[in-house]
């Protein structure tokens, strides 16, 4: 009886050390707009936060070569994942990214041939390939699990944020800064936050 009896305590406890911290997780949506006022799609948000956990890659990724196009256009991954790059098109590809984040060369491969990459370091990954000039992507690498690509109203909805202070990111290639990322410090209450951040000319 007297071991039932911590048993129960034991998890009444565990239960209420938990609790505080799934009570204080936050939903955070933010609206991007363009300097006209009209949404800004395929921009990236990274909400980062001193008590995130580490991301764990869960795949699979892929970014594909189709109709003469990277798609998707932007692929956001979590550090260490594997991505496929399969050939999807009638004629061959040869992909290679000169970023520092990661430097990579997948020499021409055919129809429904595919190459990996792992990324191991967070940053932007520009994509290009040597036939094709008009061919450009992006592999967004991220060391925080908040993050989302905004949708057709510019929108994205990060749920599970530890409340307060985080720093939001912003990356597009159409900001005119270094990086093409833009950072503003934010504090998320419980409840949860919402904001609207629009790119300046």
């Amino acid at each position: 009886m007297m071991r039932i009896r911590f048993l129960s305590a034991l998890a009444l406890a565990l239960v209420a050390a938990i609790a505080p911290a799934a009570a204080h997780a936050a939903t955070v949506t933010i609206t991007v707009r363009q300097p006209d006022g009209t949404p800004l799609t395929d921009g990236v948000v990274l909400v980062d936060s001193a008590a995130a956990p580490r991301p764990v890659p869960r795949g699979p990724y892929a970014m594909e070569q189709k109709q003469i196009a990277f798609q998707p256009h932007v692929l956001i991954v979590p550090v260490g994942a594997q991505v496929a790059f399969p050939n999807r098109d009638s004629v061959r590809h040869h992909v290679y990214s000169f970023s520092k984040a990661k430097r990579f060369d997948l020499k021409l491969y055919g129809r429904e041939d595919q190459r990996s990459i792992v990324f191991d370091t967070a940053g932007v990954v520009a994509l290009g390939c040597n036939i094709h000039d008009t061919m450009s992507g992006f592999v967004i690498v991220t060391a925080t699990p908040f993050y989302a690509r905004t949708d057709a109203q510019g929108r994205v909805t990060i749920p599970g944020v530890p409340a307060g202070a985080v720093t939001l990111r912003l990356w597009s290639p159409s900001i005119r800064a270094a990086g093409n990322v833009l950072a503003q410090a934010a504090t998320v209450p419980a409840a949860g936050y919402a904001t609207t951040l629009t790119i300046r000319r």
